[in-house]
């Protein structure tokens, strides 16, 4: 009974009272709608006062964007994409090798001593750019060769240069050849004069692709008819001196010190040549202890070379010095810079537009450093064998690679013709374009024509 009075409900008036004071205490459940405008000022709004922020509604400048010798950089391409309508690609060892080939017989305006000359030489050409150029450094050049030899003309990109697909490529890559190389260059070149369907080809170089003709050359001298080097950035070894002011001399005074041993026998002498002998033994010890470790220590030297020549850093520099002097150099090559055009300027740095420019040139200095067997003998020891006709052409004021050295060339390959051209550059073909064919017509047709008194002489 106790229990059930407990359990009793409160009475109705106290129950009213307490749902009134939590109604005044508590916020109403559903608010009414405001009307529209403009809220009301609050207390955030009256201790920040409205006002225009510092630095909101304003515009970030755009992003710089990167280029190089004027190029845009942020905007690459695949070098296929940048192919002139002449343009051709062969695919070697997986390398797209962009080329160009200029038949005889595309234009027919051609002089009675030209088709002389083309019915009597009739060898196609295979044209070798130097470094950091490409076909377009024989354009001016191309057809009027063509019309010369009476057979295509083909010129080729070396890979790292021009338009010529950028392959990557490691030190343990799976490709067979390293396509940076030098023997990747001289198969290319073996390649093209197979692609011409003819046994054999004269090959002309500039620079360093003087180079890659003569190991071309020597690869298989069968199919080379002569060699055409163009500004040679081969350095022929300097003459030996008499070799009785040197190895003679010095046996002269091996043979005086053997004599003086037929005097009579010092004790103290004897000693002290045991002595001398015993150091010269050992100064040889450590000689060959430290050559053996400078062959370790250029080892360790040259692959930290590689690593850092396939850094991030070593291409932002190789795209700085580009840039800072990449137009300076192409002007400096000529004789007189004035005279270059905007058309040459545009022409050298089209491929900086395609992707990978950079790396592939980083990897074509590296071929350079690392492609150097020790068993294979140098060019510029083996000059004295090459037997087909040659012809070293230069300009007077060579700022890369002295007249000198190029006649210096000419001296050391038997039988070969040496030739200068007046107030010219590093780049005849390109500076001097008439002079340039017409000694080249010169020794084409001396070395394989039939001079025309010759075809007009009768027969006994």
């Amino acid at each position: 009974m106790r229990m059930l009075l407990a359990l009793r409900p409160p009475p109705p008036a106290l129950v009213a009272n307490h749902i009134s004071a939590v109604q005044s205490r508590s916020p109403p459940l559903l608010r009414s709608r405001r009307a529209a405008g403009p809220p009301p000022p609050s207390a955030a709004a009256a201790e920040f006062p409205a006002g225009p922020v510092p630095g909101a509604g304003a515009q970030m400048p755009p992003r710089r964007r990167r280029t190089v010798a004027g190029i845009d950089q942020d905007d690459l391409l695949d070098p296929e994409a940048l192919a002139d309508p002449d343009s051709s690609f062969y695919e070697i060892s997986g390398v797209r090798v962009h080329h160009k080939v200029c038949a005889h017989d595309d234009d027919g305006d051609q002089s009675s001593s030209s088709s002389v000359a083309r019915t009597q030489i009739g060898l196609p050409i295979v044209l070798l750019h130097g470094f950091g150029a490409s076909v377009f450094s024989w354009s001016r050049v191309m057809r009027p060769l063509a019309r010369i030899a009476g057979a295509k003309v083909l010129a080729f990109d070396r890979p790292a240069f021009g338009l010529t697909s950028r392959a990557g490529w490691s030190g343990d890559d799976t490709k067979p050849l390293n396509p940076y190389s030098m023997a990747f260059s001289v198969m290319a070149t073996l390649a093209f004069i197979d692609q011409l369907s003819t046994g054999k080809a004269v090959l002309v170089g500039h620079s360093a692709g003087c180079s890659v003709a003569v190991e071309a050359y020597f690869e298989a001298p069968e199919r080379v008819a002569a060699l055409v080097l163009v500004a040679p950035a081969i350095f022929a070894p300097a003459r030996k001196g008499n070799p009785e002011n040197g190895v003679g001399e010095q046996q002269g005074l091996e043979k005086k010190d053997s004599d003086d041993g037929s005097a009579p026998s010092n004790p103290f002498a004897r000693i002290w040549r045991g002595f001398l002998g015993m150091f010269m033994w050992l100064a040889r010890l450590i000689l060959k202890a430290a050559m053996a470790v400078q062959d370790m220590v250029s080892a360790l030297s040259r692959k930290v070379l590689v690593a850092f020549l396939r850094s991030s850093l070593a291409a932002a520099m190789v795209r700085l010095v580009m840039d800072k002097f990449g137009v300076t150099g192409v002007r400096n090559a000529w004789y007189d810079p004035s005279k270059v055009t905007d058309h040459v300027i545009q022409g050298y740095t089209k491929p900086l537009r395609s992707r990978g420019w950079e790396k592939a040139l980083l990897e074509h200095t590296i071929s350079m450093i690392t492609d150097t067997p020790k068993s294979k003998v140098p060019v510029s020891k083996r000059l004295s064998e090459i037997s087909c006709p040659v012809l070293v052409l230069t300009g007077d004021t060579d700022r890369l690679v002295p007249a000198s050295n190029a006649e210096r060339l000419a001296r050391a390959i038997p039988g070969a013709t040496f030739e200068v051209i007046k107030n010219c550059g590093h780049l005849p073909q390109e500076e001097r374009a008439e002079e340039f064919l017409s000694v080249v017509e010169r020794f084409l047709q001396g070395a394989f024509g039939t001079p025309v008194e010759q075809m007009f002489q009768p027969a006994v």
